[in-house]
């Protein structure tokens, strides 16, 4: 094997470099209305505790906003906020409380610090709750009191949490981008899958094929991802006037999301099954044209629901949506192994796995599951099974 040359060294890196400030650019942008709001509630608190209520350097204000609010890929959840920002709450009013009793010092600090989280765990159950009540009574016990007076630490973290909500609440994040996002992510990548298996089975290339199932393996996180998103996006549509009118959006999202779950898991035992059957036989010309061209329709088929559903305009996403049940419903007519020319108990498997396949894209696009059913041929007079 030949050593690569400088150049090519410097193109290496240079290609790597690009790449990862694609990558930085792309969560600058994604992240931005996100830093906005975090950076108003920080400043806003600390400003209006400062100002209004006179306190002087009122960190814990700034603080208890920023931690309230967080930085999350998964998109900022009312309750994650509300429990945040009252476990800071806690844990500054306990710990005020305590050092107003016992006084400061090293055991103090022990026993502010244990009690908070007995306490934390005893009142939720939820890992930030008990962080934030440990974090803000050690960080009370530690610094110097203040010369405003014993609660005014816990009156700050008040006003933190107060802002955070009320910027999450009248100023909330699109619920629907994120999931968009996400969504088109996975069709583009199933969609690839498939296209990598029809030219597996096009070109009886086994290795072809175990690269697409490790592809297909790859796509179950951003389905959890788009999961994740998706409680957020929930929480945000009921709650917040802004968005109230995007609820039906964002519920089409998660009903489609179900459905694309499903292909997904398909999509990895058919990717394997594939392989499989290239590594112990070989198919008929007839069968290897007609499996091949199911599977780039299909892959057509996901990319149409991918644009559906990262479309914006209702009219569009209508009309994405026909397009995908209009392909679906040509792809579903041929799926009868008698129709595709199959023969072999093997090549008929894989006609069995994608028929249910395509209901669950059906589905996806909206119809019910007796409609998408009723579009695929009928087996019973087919007993070569």
């Amino acid at each position: 094997m030949s050593a690569e040359t400088p150049a090519q060294t410097s193109t290496g890196v240079l290609g790597l470099l690009q790449d990862r400030m694609r990558e930085g650019l792309a969560r600058v942008r994604g992240g931005i209305f996100q830093a906005l709001q975090l950076t108003i509630a920080a400043v806003g608190a600390f400003v209006s505790a400062e100002r209004v209520l006179g306190h002087h350097g009122p960190i814990f204000a700034a603080t208890a906003a920023t931690v309230a609010l967080g930085f999350s890929k998964g998109g900022i959840r009312y309750r994650r906020v509300l429990e945040v920002a009252i476990g800071c709450t806690l844990g500054i009013l306990l710990a005020e409380s305590l050092t107003h009793l016992i006084g400061r010092g090293i055991w103090q600090a022990a026993v502010v610090m244990l009690v908070s989280v007995l306490l934390a765990q005893f009142l939720d159950s939820g890992v930030l709750f008990t962080t934030q009540m440990a974090l803000q009574s050690l960080l009370v016990i530690m610094l110097p009191a203040p010369v405003d007076g014993t609660l005014t630490r816990s009156i700050d973290a008040m006003v933190g949490g107060l802002f955070a909500l009320v910027l999450v609440y009248l100023v909330p994040t699109d619920p629907r981008r994120q999931p968009r996002e996400q969504l088109r992510k996975l069709t583009t990548e199933l969609s690839d899958v498939m296209r990598e298996a029809a030219d597996a089975v096009r070109q009886d290339d086994s290795r072809k094929a175990w690269h697409c199932l490790v592809r297909a393996r790859r796509t179950q996180p951003i389905v959890d991802a788009v999961t994740t998103s998706l409680k957020s996006s929930h929480e945000i549509a009921v709650a917040a006037p802004l968005h109230r009118r995007h609820r039906s959006e964002v519920e089409a999202i998660s009903n489609a999301i179900r459905y694309l779950d499903l292909v997904a898991r398909n999509t990895r035992v058919l990717a394997r099954r594939v392989a499989s059957i290239i590594n112990h036989i070989t198919l008929s010309a007839e069968a290897v044209d007609s499996i091949s061209d199911c599977l780039d329709s299909l892959a057509d088929v996901i990319n149409t629901v991918g644009n559906a559903l990262a479309v914006a305009q209702p009219g569009a996403r209508r009309s994405y949506m026909r397009q995908a049940r209009n392909q679906l419903h040509s792809v579903a007519a041929q799926l009868h192994p008698d129709t595709m020319g199959i023969e072999t108990m093997e090549g008929q498997g894989l006609v069995l796995l994608l028929r249910p396949m395509v209901v669950d894209l059906l589905e996806a696009t909206g119809a019910s599951h007796e409609e998408a059913l009723s579009h695929l041929p009928r087996l019973d007079d087919w007993d070569r099974l």
